[in-house]
């Protein structure tokens, strides 16, 4: 099916209302590659700084492991709490308009005739949409969450969204560490294998996050290979800088 036929599929009425009922979900895509994102960059910064440092490879692994543990813990909470507080705002905003309502209702009618007449609605047709909408309660209400303080009624679940962002943060920021976990392997290897694990975990995170918005995959996942190779490098040469710093008189 073309394109063009699946979405006049998409628009038609019976379609339409399916969809309208079934009401807007959340994506997680934006925690999980925050996370994925996050999880590689923290773990081959790691392991590029202690590198740079001339660290032993277990050192590079008791690094890794405890930062990856650390941080993917410590991501995951403040988004949980960030998205907890974004639901907190919207709970609290509807309770305040739901006071205002009872307290000041043709004040509230006015800032619904005043938000409609602002979308062009005018005389008989304005009226009948403020009295449609102020003759149901709940409508009113979201109307004002929506409308006047641009609020997103249905947000993200804050435990899935932190779940999301943990999961996607250890995954991906094992990645780079696969290498000296290998018996025997040679710290140069290592670490050049860990870059270029590393390098695909971003090439791979920019590439779906392209296809899942509908963004030139190619362009994404270069962008994403570039921040992760300028985070690394800063890590590397911060390792040497202090290696060749504190490190000479040794």
């Amino acid at each position: 099916m073309s394109d063009h036929a699946a979405t006049s599929d998409q628009h038609r009425p019976d379609a339409i209302r399916r969809r309208l009922a079934a009401g807007s979900r959340h994506d997680y895509l934006a925690d999980a590659v925050l996370g994925a994102i996050d999880g590689c960059v923290t773990t081959f910064a790691v392991v590029a700084g202690a590198t740079g440092g001339a660290l032993s490879p277990l050192v590079v692994i008791i690094l890794g492991f405890a930062n990856l543990l650390a941080d993917g813990f410590s991501m995951a909470v403040s988004n949980y709490h960030g998205t907890r507080s974004e639901r907190d705002r919207v709970e609290q905003t509807r309770r305040t308009e739901e006071r205002h309502i009872e307290q000041v209702p043709d004040g509230e009618r006015e800032e619904v005739r005043q938000i409609f007449a602002a979308k062009g609605f005018e005389g008989d047709v304005l009226e009948r949409i403020v009295d449609t909408i102020t003759g149901d309660h709940r409508l009113w209400v979201n109307t004002m969450l929506t409308e006047e303080h641009g609020l997103q009624l249905e947000g993200a679940d804050p435990m899935r969204a932190g779940a999301v962002t943990f999961a996607a943060f250890i995954g991906v920021g094992l990645v780079p560490l696969l290498p000296y976990l290998v018996p025997g392997i040679a710290d140069g290897i290592a670490f050049a294998a860990s870059g270029v694990m590393a390098a695909i975990a971003f090439w791979g995170i920019g590439w779906v996050k392209g296809q899942r918005l509908q963004l030139p995959r190619l362009r994404s996942a270069w962008q994403t290979l570039w921040t992760g190779a300028a985070a690394a490098g800063l890590a590397y040469g911060a390792g040497w800088a202090l290696q060749t710093l504190f490190g000479a008189g040794h």
